[in-house]
């Protein structure tokens, strides 16, 4: 396959979406998401990073003692950014379980003990006129990183989200309208 320069991309901007479990998914990579679905907000310049881990066991042979085979024991795929926006949805989604009331104009957030959260999410990764959407049908919140409040940088709320797989195996969709994702690079 010759090297194209044109199929070279870069995640200039994008978005971080979540919806309720069940929600409508969105099945291309650049139609509206559903009303269920609500922007994340800005995320910090590090974007988003995907994960895809895999435990593998080995099965060595009695004679030599070489590898003869590698089991998959477990695997897990995550995504994990950074929101800098405070909001009613990043609190939530920061604290687990917890919700942000508002009464008289005065809002407060209970903080409590973390417990399941399962929701859908997704991601849009613009590069022009490239679009990529990943969508994670089943997903949940695993991971939180630590808040800092400080005078000179935004506080910000570092989060990792673990796909969950589906009955059929699938834990996040990939949609895209780049040529060069087809079977000839665009030129």
């Amino acid at each position: 396959m010759p090297l194209s320069a044109n199929a070279v991309r870069v995640a200039i901007t994008g978005a971080a979406y979540v919806a309720p479990l069940n929600s409508v998914k969105p099945v291309d990579a650049t139609s509206a998401w559903p009303d269920t679905a609500t922007d994340i907000g800005w995320i910090s310049d590090d974007g988003i990073t995907e994960t895809n881990s895999a435990d593998t066991t080995e099965i060595k042979g009695w004679q030599g003692g070489q590898t003869v085979r590698k089991v998959i024991s477990s695997s897990e795929v995550s995504y994990k950014f950074t929101a800098i926006e405070t909001s009613k949805t990043v609190l939530e989604l920061y604290h687990k379980g917890s919700k942000v009331v508002t009464t008289n104009g005065k809002s407060v957030l209970s903080v409590k003990a973390p417990g399941p959260d399962r929701r859908q999410f997704g991601f849009d990764v613009i590069d022009g006129d490239s679009h990529i959407r990943i969508v994670i049908p089943d997903g949940e919140v695993t991971e939180t990183g630590d808040i800092t409040y400080k005078g000179d940088e935004a506080i910000s709320y570092e989060l990792t989200i673990t796909a969950y797989p589906g009955a059929d195996g699938t834990v996040a969709f990939k949609y895209s309208d780049d040529p060069a994702w087809g079977d000839t690079p665009a030129e």
